[in-house]
């Protein structure tokens, strides 16, 4: 896989919204390795962007760009020449999100649009928008917005039969140890207040670790064709196990109080990778994820005769785990990420 990532990456222009976020910068690490002609990344926060700088050593093939997917004119002009984009850029805190829904709407959708219009306005070859699993059967804002997001960028592959700009979406869980995650904010709670705030002891998660996220991402940029939506088989967990983890690994020697302090509103007991609409799609597997993408999607779109697309080492599957709460979880697996 290392050598087929290089060959998509070397000696292309990669574009990354939201590039000095927990997942976007990352991506910018990774992509940095393979070569690529230019990386550009795309943010709003100069300071983010300086320390971004500052710790990659100040690449010459690095581009920083202060821009917000809210303005369409900017994204034009960022776009110029650019082959992949990474979409990454998002409001994403499911509190802020539902105090706030219209910020999120204009970012989450809008912006997300603009993106969408921007590539096919500049010919950009492939735009990959980073969703996560509360975009499935949402119950708030963030989740909302989120699907909206997966919607448009689905769809968007029909703009023009003939238009050589492919959108695809990945779709994966919380990830570990990013910011504004649960782990960080527990960390912060023991060394104040002697404590860890649990929602509600029957809640789960999907959780994964950035570098499941960043290779679930990559892996999408190489074998999307176009209109699917990339879902990690992820390992779930109870809250309440993953505090009590938590504190065996890093706090064992103390005396640390587990508080339940009520679900939130906008968040949902249980999260989920699919929904009824993926159940209308046809969902390929391997060992590390799932692809799920429209029936006779190059028939529906470019009008050629029937076919099934071609993913490598994947097979078409009926029965897949899909809910936190069942039998997805795995404690060792969470242990490891941790």
């Amino acid at each position: 896989m290392e050598k087929d990532l290089e060959k998509e990456f070397k000696g292309k222009t990669v574009l990354i919204t939201g590039g000095t976020g927990s997942i976007g910068s990352e991506l910018v690490r990774q992509v940095l390795q393979y070569e690529p002609a230019r990386v550009r990344v795309f943010s709003r926060d100069e300071t983010k962007q300086y320390e971004l700088m500052e710790s990659l050593g100040y690449p010459k093939n690095l581009n920083i760009l202060i821009g917000d997917i809210r303005d369409k004119e900017r994204l034009n002009f960022a776009l110029r020449g650019v082959d992949i984009v990474f979409h990454a850029a998002a409001m994403k805190h499911v509190s802020i999100c539902e105090y706030n829904p219209f910020e999120a709407i204009k970012t989450n959708i809008v912006g997300s649009q603009n993106v969408i219009d921007a590539a096919v306005q500049q010919k950009v070859k492939k735009v990959i928008g980073i969703s996560t699993d509360k975009a499935v059967n949402p119950t708030g804002v963030l989740g909302t917005s989120k699907l909206m997001m997966e919607k448009l960028f689905i769809n968007a592959n029909n703009y023009i039969k003939t238009q050589d700009t492919k959108f695809a979406c990945v779709r994966f869980g919380n990830i570990i140890w990013s910011r504004g995650s649960v782990l960080p904010s527990w960390k912060e709670h023991v060394k104040k207040e002697k404590v860890i705030k649990v929602t509600d002891q029957e809640m789960t998660r999907f959780f994964i670790s950035r570098k499941q996220a960043i290779n679930l991402v990559l892996r999408a940029a190489k074998l999307s064709e176009g209109g699917e939506i990339f879902t990690l088989k992820m390992a779930s967990v109870s809250l309440v196990d993953l505090a009590k983890i938590f504190l065996e690994k890093y706090f064992s020697s103390q005396d640390i109080k587990v508080e339940i302090v009520g679900k939130r509103q906008g968040e949902k007991m249980h999260e989920e990778m699919f929904d009824q609409a993926d159940a209308a799609r046809d969902i390929y597997a391997d060992e590390e994820m799932f692809i799920s993408v429209a029936k006779n999607r190059l028939n529906n779109l470019y009008e050629v005769p029937d076919q099934s697309p071609n993913y490598p080492g994947f097979k078409l599957v009926k029965d897949y785990k899909n809910i936190s709460s069942q039998e997805a979880i795995d404690l060792e697996k969470i242990k490891k990420i941790i």
